[in-house]
C-alpha cells in the first residue's frame, strides 16, 4: 500500500510511512476497503451516474458501493435501468477492484511503473491473500493478475459473440465485459433490468456454462488455480487445494440434487421447465450460492426446504484468496472432519493423510462461531426494523455475509437502518469476521505463564 500511496503523492514522505507503520495489516485491509467504498458512493451519487439527472441519496449511494466493492452484489436500484454507464462502469470498476483486493491492484500499479515492492507491503499482500507465509507472494500476485485479465477476456469474447445475436453487437460486447467481470469477481451485478438476472436464459447452455465457469474459477481461489495450472508441470496438487477442489464439486453435486429434487414439481421454477431446463436450473443454482448472486430461476418462488438449503450454501460461501465470502469451504471442511474424529474418538485431525494442527481446528471454530453471532445477530435486528418474514430476512442477511447477492426481493424496500446494516453485513463479509476481529481487537502478545488446566463435563 505505501508504494501506491507513494505513486499518488509522487514524494517519499517519512513521517506518512512512520505513522502508517502503526497500522497492523488487518487494520489497512480494513481502512483501505473503507475509503474505496467512500469514493465508489461520492462517484455514484454525482448526476452523471445515473438516467434521471438527480444526485442519487448517500444511503441509496452507499448501498451499492458497499455491494460492488464488497462483490455482493444486492441492489436498492436497478443497475441495467437507473444508472447510467458511466455509473456502470463506476460499478464495474468497484467490482474489479474490491474481488482482486486493493493491494492486489496496488501491485499491479507498482509492477507497471517498476517500483520495489517492500517489505511492509508484502506483509500487507500476506494478509489480504491470507497466505502464511511471504514467501512467493509477489509471484502468486503476478498470477493472479494473468488468471484474471485471461479468464475475464476469454468470457468477454464468448458472451459477446453469443449476445450479438440478440443485440447490436456494440451493446453485446458492453454487456459481455460487464458480465464477465461482475461473475468472475462473483459480484453477481447484471446489466438486463427489472431484477431480472439471467432468467431468460435457463435453457441457454452457453450462458449457463460460461457464467458457472466464471463463478467456480473466481471462488476457488487464486492459490488453487495457480495449482492447476502447474499441475502438468508437478503432478500433484497442495492439501490445500485438494480439499478446496473436493468440497467445492461435493457442495455443487449435492446442491443440485437437492434443488432437483425440491423444485421438480414446482411450477414457478423447475416445474415448468423440460428435463434440459430442470438439469442447467438445478445445477446454476446449485452453483450461484457459490457467493455469485446471479439466478436464472426466481429465488422467491422456490420452495422453502430449497431456500433454506440455499441460506446453507451461502454461508459456507467461497474458498480461501478468492474473490467470493462465507466461511470458506475449507474452514467447513475442518469442522466437519474435525465433528467425525470426535465421534470416532480419534485425536487426531486427518485429510488426505496429513493430520492438521490444532490450531487450524481452533482458527475454523472461530471463523464459524463469528460468523454465525453476526448474521443471528443482524437478522434479529432486521427482524424488528423490517416487516417481512423472517426466513426472507434470514436469507438477505446470509447473502449479504456470504457477498452472494442473492435476493428473495426485499432489498429495494429495505429501511434506512435495514441498508446500513446489510451494508456493514457485506463489509464484514468481503474482509471476513476474524480480519475484522484482529483489526478492532488488541495486538496480541505472548503469554508469559499458563493456567492450571480445568474440567467441565460437556454433553
Amino acid at each position: 500500500m505505501s508504494f501506491f500511496v507513494d505513486f499518488l503523492k509522487g514524494e517519499n514522505n517519512l513521517r506518512f510511512h512512520l505513522k502508517w507503520l502503526r497500522f497492523s495489516p488487518p487494520q489497512i485491509l480494513v481502512i483501505g476497503f473503507a475509503g474505496i467504498i467512500l469514493i465508489g458512493t461520492l462517484l455514484l451519487m454525482l448526476p452523471i451516474s445515473n438516467t434521471t439527472g438527480i444526485p442519487l441519496g448517500f444511503i441509496d449511494a452507499f448501498f451499492t458501493a458497499t455491494s460492488a466493492t464488497c462483490v455482493t452484489g444486492l441492489v436498492v436500484k436497478d443497475t441495467g435501468i437507473f444508472f447510467s454507464t458511466f455509473g456502470q462502469v463506476v460499478i464495474m470498476a468497484l467490482i474489479q477492484v474490491g474481488g482482486l483486493g486493493i493491494m492486489t491492484m496496488a501491485t499491479l500499479f507498482s509492477l507497471i511503473l517498476k517500483r520495489r515492492i517492500s517489505l511492509r507491503d508484502r506483509l500487507l499482500l500476506q494478509e489480504a491473500m491470507n497466505q502464511s507465509t511471504m514467501e512467493g507472494i509477489v509471484r502468486l500476485i503476478r498470477k493472479v493478475l494473468l488468471f484474471s485479465f485471461i479468464i475475464e477476456g476469454t468470457a468477454a469474447v464468448i458472451l459477446t459473440i453469443r449476445w450479438a445475436f440478440d443485440m447490436p453487437f456494440s451493446k453485446a460486447l458492453y454487456f459481455g465485459v460487464f458480465h464477465a467481470v461482475s461473475m468472475f469477481n462473483n459480484a453477481g451485478f447484471d446489466l438486463f433490468g427489472h431484477f431480472h438476472s439471467l432468467t431468460d436464459y435457463v435453457y441457454d447452455p452457453v450462458v449457463n456454462f460460461v457464467v458457472m465457469f466464471l463463478i467456480v474459477s473466481g471462488g476457488i481461489g487464486f492459490i488453487v488455480l495457480a495449482d492447476l495450472v502447474d499441475f502438468r508441470k508437478h503432478r500433484k496438487f497442495s492439501l490445500h487445494s485438494k480439499v478446496v477442489l473436493s468440497m467445492t464439486a461435493a457442495l455443487i453435486i449435492f446442491g443440485a440434487l437437492v434443488i432437483f429434487v425440491f423444485e421438480f414439481t414446482n411450477p414457478r421454477t423447475l416445474g415448468s421447465l423440460n428435463w434440459g431446463g430442470k438439469i442447467l436450473g438445478s445445477l446454476f443454482q446449485s452453483v450461484t450460492p457459490r457467493t455469485a448472486g446471479a439466478n436464472t430461476i426466481d429465488i422467491a418462488s422456490m420452495r422453502q426446504a430449497s431456500q433454506f438449503f440455499m441460506i446453507i450454501l451461502m454461508f459456507i460461501g467461497a474458498s480461501p484468496g478468492s474473490t467470493g465470502g462465507g466461511i470458506k469451504t475449507t474452514t467447513f471442511t475442518i469442522i466437519v472432519v474435525a465433528v467425525i474424529a470426535m465421534m470416532r474418538g480419534r485425536d487426531d485431525i486427518v485429510l488426505f493423510r496429513y493430520r492438521l494442527a490444532q490450531e487450524r481446528i481452533f482458527k475454523a471454530l472461530t471463523v464459524m462461531l463469528l460468523a454465525l453471532l453476526l448474521v443471528i445477530s443482524v437478522s434479529m435486528v432486521l427482524s424488528t426494523t423490517e416487516d417481512t418474514h423472517f426466513l426472507m430476512i434470514l436469507f438477505e442477511t446470509t447473502s449479504a455475509f456470504g457477498t452472494v447477492g442473492l435476493s428473495m426481493g426485499i432489498t429495494p424496500e429495505l429501511s434506512m437502518v435495514g441498508k446500513i446494516l446489510i451494508s456493514l453485513t457485506m463489509f464484514a463479509g468481503r474482509l471476513g469476521p476474524l480480519t475484522l476481529a484482529y483489526a478492532i481487537g488488541p495486538k496480541k502478545g505472548k503469554e508469559l505463564y499458563r493456567h492450571p488446566e480445568g474440567k467441565i463435563i460437556i454433553g
